[in-house]
Protein backbone atom coordinates (compact mmCIF):
# COMPACT_ATOMS: atom_id res chain seq x y z
CA UNK A 1 0.00 0.00 0.00
CA UNK A 2 1.27 3.29 -1.46
CA UNK A 3 0.76 5.63 2.00
CA UNK A 4 1.38 8.83 0.21
CA UNK A 5 -0.38 8.88 -3.46
CA UNK A 6 -0.48 11.92 -5.12
CA UNK A 7 0.45 13.67 -2.04
CA UNK A 8 2.58 16.55 -2.89
CA UNK A 9 5.70 17.25 -0.81
CA UNK A 10 8.04 19.90 -0.36
CA UNK A 11 11.70 19.07 1.41
CA UNK A 12 14.41 20.98 2.18
CA UNK A 13 17.88 20.24 1.87
CA UNK A 14 17.40 16.81 0.01
CA UNK A 15 20.66 16.06 -1.95
CA UNK A 16 22.04 13.80 -0.20
CA UNK A 17 21.99 12.05 3.17
CA UNK A 18 19.03 11.96 5.68
CA UNK A 19 17.14 14.79 3.31
CA UNK A 20 17.64 12.05 -0.06
CA UNK A 21 16.70 9.24 1.63
CA UNK A 22 12.88 10.94 2.48
CA UNK A 23 12.66 11.56 -0.63
CA UNK A 24 13.63 8.24 -2.06
CA UNK A 25 11.06 6.63 0.41
CA UNK A 26 8.02 8.91 -0.24
CA UNK A 27 8.62 8.58 -3.69
CA UNK A 28 8.12 4.56 -3.47
CA UNK A 29 4.77 5.94 -1.28
CA UNK A 30 3.62 7.92 -3.84
CA UNK A 31 4.40 11.06 -3.34
CA UNK A 32 5.48 13.62 -5.82
CA UNK A 33 8.74 15.17 -4.15
CA UNK A 34 9.58 18.67 -4.42
CA UNK A 35 13.35 19.40 -3.06
CA UNK A 36 16.23 21.80 -2.64
CA UNK A 37 19.20 22.33 -3.01
CA UNK A 38 22.07 24.97 -2.24
CA UNK A 39 25.06 24.22 -4.41
CA UNK A 40 25.45 20.42 -4.68
CA UNK A 41 23.66 20.62 -8.30
CA UNK A 42 24.76 17.03 -10.08
CA UNK A 43 23.81 14.97 -7.34
CA UNK A 44 19.96 16.86 -7.07
CA UNK A 45 19.85 16.68 -10.52
CA UNK A 46 20.55 12.87 -10.31
CA UNK A 47 18.13 12.52 -7.53
CA UNK A 48 15.05 14.54 -9.66
CA UNK A 49 15.60 11.70 -12.08
CA UNK A 50 15.98 9.16 -9.57
CA UNK A 51 12.47 9.77 -8.45
CA UNK A 52 10.85 10.57 -11.61
CA UNK A 53 12.19 7.27 -12.46
CA UNK A 54 9.64 5.59 -9.94
CA UNK A 55 6.86 7.06 -11.54
CA UNK A 56 6.39 10.58 -9.79
CA UNK A 57 6.89 14.04 -10.41
CA UNK A 58 9.58 14.91 -8.87
CA UNK A 59 11.92 18.40 -8.85
CA UNK A 60 15.15 19.72 -7.44
CA UNK A 61 15.20 24.09 -7.22
CA UNK A 62 18.45 25.28 -5.68
CA UNK A 63 16.96 27.40 -2.86
CA UNK A 64 18.36 28.87 0.23
CA UNK A 65 15.53 28.36 3.12
CA UNK A 66 17.24 31.09 5.65
CA UNK A 67 16.60 33.41 3.09
CA UNK A 68 12.85 34.84 3.92
CA UNK A 69 12.21 35.64 0.24
CA UNK A 70 13.44 32.77 -1.05
CA UNK A 71 11.66 30.37 0.54
CA UNK A 72 8.21 32.81 -0.42
CA UNK A 73 9.49 32.05 -4.32
CA UNK A 74 9.99 28.61 -3.49
CA UNK A 75 6.52 27.67 -1.80
CA UNK A 76 4.80 29.68 -4.40
CA UNK A 77 7.06 28.08 -7.46
CA UNK A 78 5.98 24.77 -6.35
CA UNK A 79 2.40 25.03 -5.76
CA UNK A 80 2.50 27.06 -9.68
CA UNK A 81 4.78 23.80 -10.57
CA UNK A 82 2.68 20.89 -8.88
CA UNK A 83 -0.55 22.35 -8.10
CA UNK A 84 -0.77 22.05 -4.10
CA UNK A 85 1.02 21.13 -1.37
CA UNK A 86 0.30 18.62 1.52
CA UNK A 87 3.57 18.12 3.52
CA UNK A 88 6.47 20.14 3.95
CA UNK A 89 10.17 19.00 6.00
CA UNK A 90 12.10 21.38 7.50
CA UNK A 91 15.22 19.29 6.89
CA UNK A 92 18.12 21.93 5.97
CA UNK A 93 21.07 22.32 8.24
CA UNK A 94 24.31 23.13 8.76
CA UNK A 95 27.02 22.45 11.51
CA UNK A 96 29.94 24.70 12.63
CA UNK A 97 30.96 23.20 15.83
CA UNK A 98 33.43 24.22 18.41
CA UNK A 99 33.98 25.14 21.88
CA UNK A 100 31.92 28.09 23.48
CA UNK A 101 35.18 29.72 23.94
CA UNK A 102 36.16 29.38 20.38
CA UNK A 103 33.34 29.89 18.93
CA UNK A 104 32.54 33.03 16.89
CA UNK A 105 29.52 35.30 16.20
CA UNK A 106 29.00 34.40 13.24
CA UNK A 107 29.21 30.84 13.75
CA UNK A 108 26.46 30.55 15.97
CA UNK A 109 24.54 33.33 13.70
CA UNK A 110 25.14 30.81 10.53
CA UNK A 111 23.86 27.43 12.24
CA UNK A 112 20.79 29.28 13.61
CA UNK A 113 20.12 31.40 10.49
CA UNK A 114 20.02 27.87 8.42
CA UNK A 115 18.88 25.62 10.62
CA UNK A 116 16.05 27.20 12.84
CA UNK A 117 15.34 30.63 11.17
CA UNK A 118 14.66 28.36 8.02
CA UNK A 119 11.86 26.52 9.59
CA UNK A 120 10.27 29.75 10.50
CA UNK A 121 10.43 31.06 6.86
CA UNK A 122 8.93 27.84 5.07
CA UNK A 123 5.61 27.08 7.93
CA UNK A 124 5.26 30.51 7.07
CA UNK A 125 5.35 30.41 3.62
CA UNK A 126 2.94 27.49 3.38
CA UNK A 127 0.51 28.55 6.35
CA UNK A 128 -1.57 30.21 3.60
CA UNK A 129 -1.60 27.56 1.23
CA UNK A 130 -2.32 24.82 4.65
CA UNK A 131 -4.67 27.07 6.13
CA UNK A 132 -7.04 27.51 3.08
CA UNK A 133 -7.10 23.85 2.14
CA UNK A 134 -7.84 22.97 6.04
CA UNK A 135 -5.00 20.38 6.02
CA UNK A 136 -0.95 20.00 6.12
CA UNK A 137 1.47 18.37 7.54
CA UNK A 138 4.92 19.97 8.97
CA UNK A 139 7.59 17.95 10.09
CA UNK A 140 10.71 20.08 12.04
CA UNK A 141 14.10 17.80 11.67
CA UNK A 142 15.66 18.61 14.85
CA UNK A 143 18.12 16.33 17.24
CA UNK A 144 18.61 14.53 20.13
CA UNK A 145 21.23 17.43 20.57
CA UNK A 146 18.66 19.71 21.19
CA UNK A 147 17.27 17.46 23.47
CA UNK A 148 20.22 16.87 25.54
CA UNK A 149 22.64 19.03 24.53
CA UNK A 150 26.11 18.40 23.94
CA UNK A 151 29.61 19.88 24.14
CA UNK A 152 31.34 21.51 21.19
CA UNK A 153 27.72 22.49 19.55
CA UNK A 154 26.35 25.05 21.62
CA UNK A 155 25.06 26.72 18.36
CA UNK A 156 23.78 23.55 16.71
CA UNK A 157 21.81 22.69 20.00
CA UNK A 158 20.51 26.05 20.51
CA UNK A 159 19.43 25.68 16.59
CA UNK A 160 17.22 21.71 17.19
CA UNK A 161 16.37 23.20 20.53
CA UNK A 162 14.57 26.74 19.21
CA UNK A 163 12.86 23.95 16.41
CA UNK A 164 11.27 21.66 19.45
CA UNK A 165 9.59 24.20 20.64
CA UNK A 166 8.73 26.41 17.66
CA UNK A 167 6.92 22.38 16.78
CA UNK A 168 5.19 22.67 19.55
CA UNK A 169 3.71 26.35 19.46
CA UNK A 170 2.62 25.87 15.72
CA UNK A 171 0.89 22.70 16.49
CA UNK A 172 -1.26 24.71 19.41
CA UNK A 173 -1.66 27.43 16.83
CA UNK A 174 -3.23 25.58 13.82
CA UNK A 175 -4.59 22.10 15.38
CA UNK A 176 -8.16 23.55 15.10
CA UNK A 177 -7.49 23.47 11.16
CA UNK A 178 -6.32 19.89 11.05
CA UNK A 179 -3.06 21.06 9.85
CA UNK A 180 -0.32 18.80 12.49
CA UNK A 181 3.26 19.71 13.04
CA UNK A 182 6.01 17.16 14.62
CA UNK A 183 9.82 16.67 15.29
CA UNK A 184 12.01 13.98 14.74
CA UNK A 185 14.81 13.89 16.53
CA UNK A 186 17.60 11.52 15.14
CA UNK A 187 20.09 10.48 17.24
CA UNK A 188 23.71 9.05 15.13
CA UNK A 189 22.99 8.31 11.43
CA UNK A 190 25.50 6.83 9.46
CA UNK A 191 25.77 8.93 6.08
CA UNK A 192 28.13 9.86 3.90
CA UNK A 193 29.19 12.52 6.47
CA UNK A 194 29.85 10.28 9.31
CA UNK A 195 32.32 7.93 6.42
CA UNK A 196 34.71 10.18 6.78
CA UNK A 197 35.11 9.99 11.09
CA UNK A 198 37.67 7.68 12.26
CA UNK A 199 35.82 4.00 12.89
CA UNK A 200 37.72 3.44 15.82
CA UNK A 201 35.27 6.67 17.22
CA UNK A 202 32.09 5.60 15.25
CA UNK A 203 32.22 1.95 16.66
CA UNK A 204 32.70 3.92 20.29
CA UNK A 205 29.53 5.46 19.34
CA UNK A 206 27.54 2.19 18.18
CA UNK A 207 28.59 0.43 21.38
CA UNK A 208 27.22 3.41 23.53
CA UNK A 209 23.56 2.57 21.66
CA UNK A 210 21.27 0.53 23.08
CA UNK A 211 20.63 -1.24 19.90
CA UNK A 212 24.43 -1.71 18.90
CA UNK A 213 24.54 0.16 15.66
CA UNK A 214 24.28 3.64 14.05
CA UNK A 215 20.89 4.91 12.71
CA UNK A 216 20.25 5.11 8.20
CA UNK A 217 18.55 7.47 6.42
CA UNK A 218 16.01 4.96 5.90
CA UNK A 219 14.88 4.64 9.92
CA UNK A 220 14.63 8.24 9.65
CA UNK A 221 12.84 8.70 6.36
CA UNK A 222 10.19 5.73 7.87
CA UNK A 223 9.77 7.79 10.82
CA UNK A 224 8.78 10.93 8.26
CA UNK A 225 6.43 8.73 6.64
CA UNK A 226 4.61 7.59 8.93
CA UNK A 227 3.77 11.36 10.29
CA UNK A 228 3.44 12.37 6.94
CA UNK A 229 0.61 9.99 6.49
CA UNK A 230 -2.80 9.72 7.85
CA UNK A 231 -1.43 6.71 10.05
CA UNK A 232 -0.82 9.22 12.38
CA UNK A 233 -3.85 11.64 11.68
CA UNK A 234 -4.11 12.00 15.85
CA UNK A 235 -0.61 12.99 16.49
CA UNK A 236 0.86 16.47 16.87
CA UNK A 237 2.99 18.56 18.90
CA UNK A 238 5.39 15.46 19.36
CA UNK A 239 9.00 14.92 19.36
CA UNK A 240 10.06 11.28 18.02
CA UNK A 241 13.56 10.16 18.96
CA UNK A 242 14.94 8.40 16.42
CA UNK A 243 17.70 7.31 18.22
CA UNK A 244 18.12 3.32 19.04
CA UNK A 245 17.15 3.99 22.42
CA UNK A 246 20.11 6.51 22.71
CA UNK A 247 18.13 9.09 25.01
CA UNK A 248 16.81 5.85 27.15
Amino acid sequence: MKLLEGKNVIITGASRGIGKGIAEVFAEHGANVAFTYSSSEAPALALEKELGAMGVKARAYKSNAASYDQAEQLVAKVLEDFGGIDVLINNAGITKDNLLMRMGEEDFDSVIETNLKSVFNMTKAVQRTFLKQRQGSIINMSSVVGVKGNAGQANYAASKAGMIGFTKSVALELGSRNIRCNAIAPGFIETEMTDKLDEKTVQGWRDAIPLKRGGTPMDVANACLFLASDLSAYITGQVLNVDGGMLT
